[in-house]
């Protein structure tokens, strides 16, 4: 990879004559697009089906305008009115096939639908008022109100977040087409003309999304709840390891940094701000219809699946800020690190096989031996704390060690209810046994 100067050598043209040459560009801009290059670049290796879908979005475009002007079928169709197929391509065509359907046929709906009526609401003001056009403005008038206010009001309702985007273009289109000023024959044929060229639109964006490297919210839903769950089980294998040393003083790494700076330490950050990503899939996963789910499948049941780790999450968070206390009693951890290092073990065993039981949709066959075993250390743990807090210890230093315990105590039953949770989930969504899949 280039360096920030040579780049600037390279793209840093000159002018003038041979004695007089100066940059073309000052040697800082060249820097700047170094690195504007370099984050456009990371933005693509992030996540290759950003350039696909790129290009998808330009496939889609140049297929509307060479079926709407280069055509015979559309001849009759005007061509100021064919930039609505491109429009609606540009507006609804999203990353994953179940943003692209909801608004599509969201769009294609609402169009079809407030077209119709702002149609009928306009023939309803001419007979009530003839030529009178004040008249005809009011009812006009009154109509666009009524039908604005109340679809505005329906966008606040829950069960209708959905639909949100069809609502806004019912409030436009019928607004549009109930206002509009032109005469009843152009009128009514740029109406149709209009309706046509979105529904062919939507057709084009849909169907290239889906044929073309498809980008599924449902699968795209189960490999983040899974990745979440595998996360916390390997902070927790990694933390039995790591806080459990020989030594009186937190140890450093071999850098010198901190031991809760390693990567699978860090990795469960994300689970804490994953709810607002997990609640816009599973919204989105229900437009869609896939190989591996179909339809009504249980996606509320990965939601409460990913609020559960996320409530493990932040206990773990609780744990991880003891990793930096400096003085921790080496003989006081000695007495209560077998537990804790069982009780780490199994949890962790626990929550990497219920992340590989949602990812392959099988069901988790030894989870509860895990559960019970990290639930008996949990018990000797606690007897265990009970006898020790009744020696003489500095309280300075026992204090963190203790908390650990009494935290890997609570995650237990946490974890308990992550396993209850995908249990039911594997019910609902009809897991297969690991014995179907291998059986021919």
């Amino acid at each position: 990879m280039m360096s920030p100067e040579t780049a600037g050598r390279i793209t840093n043209y000159y002018y003038g004559l041979p004695s007089e040459r100066k940059p073309l560009l000052p040697q800082s801009w060249d820097n700047k697009v170094y690195r504007v290059a370099r984050k456009i670049k990371k933005v693509g290796q992030d996540d290759p089906r950003r350039i696909v879908h790129g290009l998808k979005v330009g496939l889609a475009i140049t297929l509307a305008s060479f079926l709407l002007f280069y055509t015979k079928p559309f001849d009759l169709v005007d061509q100021q009115n064919g930039i609505w197929a491109i429009m609606t391509i540009a507006l609804i065509f999203e990353f994953s096939v179940g943003a692209t359907l909801g608004k599509g046929l969201n769009r294609m709906v609402a169009t079809s639908s407030a077209a119709a009526l702002g149609v009928g609401i306009h023939k309803i003001a001419i007979r009530s008022s003839g030529t009178n056009k004040a008249g005809r403005a009011t009812v006009i008038g009154f109509f666009v109100f009524t039908m604005g206010a109340i679809c505005t009001f329906m966008r606040f309702v829950p069960a209708l977040k959905p639909y949100d985007y069809g609502l806004m273009i019912f409030i436009l289109t019928f607004s549009m087409v109930s206002v509009s000023g032109y005469e009843p024959e152009n009128w009514l044929k740029d109406v149709q003309d209009r309706i046509v060229t979105i529904i062919i639109g939507s057709v084009i964006a849909i169907v290239v999304c889906i044929c073309i490297c498809p980008v599924w919210n449902g699968e795209d839903l189960q490999n983040l709840i899974a990745k979440n769950i595998e996360k916390l089980g390997n902070f927790l294998e990694g933390f039995k390891d790591e806080y459990f040393h020989k030594g009186e003083y937190f140890p450093k790494s071999e850098d010198g940094q901190p031991l809760d700076n390693k990567p699978f330490l860090k990795g469960y950050k994300s689970v804490l701000t994953s709810k607002s990503s997990e609640e816009t899939m599973a919204n989105l996963a229900r437009w869609e219809w896939q190989y591996r789910f179909g339809f009504k499948h249980h996606w509320k049941q990965y939601v409460k699946v990913g609020a559960l780790t996320r409530e493990c999450a932040y206990k773990i968070e609780a744990l991880n800020s003891y990793f930096n206390f400096e003085f921790q009693a080496y003989e006081f951890r000695s007495k209560i690190q077998e537990q804790c290092k069982q009780i780490c073990s199994e949890t962790g065993k626990a929550l990497k096989e219920l992340a590989s039981a949602v990812k392959t949709m099988t069901k988790p066959t030894s989870v509860n031996i895990h559960i019970e075993k990290s639930k008996v250390a949990s018990r000797k743990l606690k007897l265990l704390l009970d006898i020790i807090l009744l020696e003489d210890y500095n309280l300075r230093e026992i204090i963190p060690p203790a908390a650990v315990a009494l935290i890997l105590i609570d995650v237990v039953p946490c974890i308990e209810k992550i396993a209850n949770a995908v249990h039911e989930l594997a019910y609902l969504a009809h897991f297969k046994t690991p014995d179907s899949i291998l059986s021919p």
